[in-house]
């Protein structure tokens, strides 16, 4: 890994061209790294509840980013891996990872936060790689494993000389790890030790019961996301409970796959084409990704 770079450096490079501009009817653009950083850790302080799509490659970050409501992106790891042909699990290669994470980036004038999983091996080097390729945001996952090595973790990335929002992932519900009556309060003690390691907030995945989410949001001292399912209340009760941040993980890839799958089934099973009414026409297509192609 190179000797660290300024934010200021880093900003430089990240510019880019004007072809590189948001889509048309967005506000102008965010050029700064450093700015985005603080957006991206603003948008957590304060209601309204943020509200991120994860996004899996240009065109479904495009998509996302059109609409006026949508104040930032996250990517998908395995919404990410998949395109790439990998299983989610740190199976892709970090630098294939971050190099779609980085078109993704470039392609919108929003801040950007990144699904890097556990860190790679390394979550300081991977910090410093994702502030490089253009995200200004990370998630660490800590896969239920062991609670201290997760903090070295968070003070790898906090300590990289970047300003990256670090979202630090307990997985005990979604993992269904430890004993049911004992996984809220182990999964409280994990974000509290987070948070001073120097996370900016607690991502709690798996947990989509109103009063579990409003008990984790009054005991965690800290912006709490969780990850939405059909079963999660809609974005204003989460807002009432609590929650500052909701993101879908591979939900909306997956939803994309059945769609495909849908597709696949008419034209070669019925040889039938209805499914083309509804297509998105070509020359939208074009514009959707012709500004900032990499």
């Amino acid at each position: 890994m190179a000797a660290h770079r300024s934010l200021a450096a880093l900003d430089e490079e990240q510019e880019g061209p004007p072809h590189c501009a948001k889509p048309r009817g967005v506000e102008p653009r965010m050029t700064s790294l450093a700015e985005k950083a603080e957006a991206l850790r603003a948008l957590h302080r304060a209601p309204p509840v943020l509200v991120l799509p994860n996004a899996w490659d240009v065109a479904s970050a495009r998509i996302f980013a059109s609409f006026p409501s949508c104040r930032a992106l996250a990517t998908t790891s395995a919404g990410v891996a998949a395109v790439l042909g990998y299983p989610d699990g740190e199976l892709i290669p970090r630098d294939e990872m971050l190099e779609l994470v980085g078109r993704i980036a470039r392609a919108v004038d929003l801040p950007v936060t990144a699904d890097l999983e556990a860190g790679y091996g390394d979550a300081g080097a991977t910090a410093e790689a994702a502030l490089e390729a253009g995200a200004v945001g990370l998630n660490l996952e800590d896969a239920a494993g062991d609670a201290e090595e997760h903090v070295e973790r968070i003070r790898a990335a906090r300590s990289a000389g970047v300003s990256l929002v670090v979202n630090a992932r307990v997985d005990l519900y979604i993992l269904r790890a430890g004993e049911a009556s004992e996984r809220f309060d182990a999964t409280v003690d994990r974000a509290r030790r987070y948070l001073a390691a120097g996370a900016d907030c607690i991502f709690v995945p798996g947990v989509e019961d109103a009063e579990t989410i409003g008990r984790l949001a009054r005991a965690i001292d800290g912006p709490l996301n969780v990850l939405a399912g059909a079963s999660t209340p809609p974005v204003s009760e989460l807002e009432r409970l609590g929650v500052a941040r909701v993101s879908v993980g591979s939900g909306a890839m997956r939803a994309s796959l059945t769609l495909v799958r849908s597709i696949g089934e008419e034209l070669l099973e019925r040889g039938s084409f209805g499914w083309a009414r509804d297509a998105l026409p070509f020359a939208d297509a074009q514009r959707l990704v012709a500004r900032g192609a990499p």
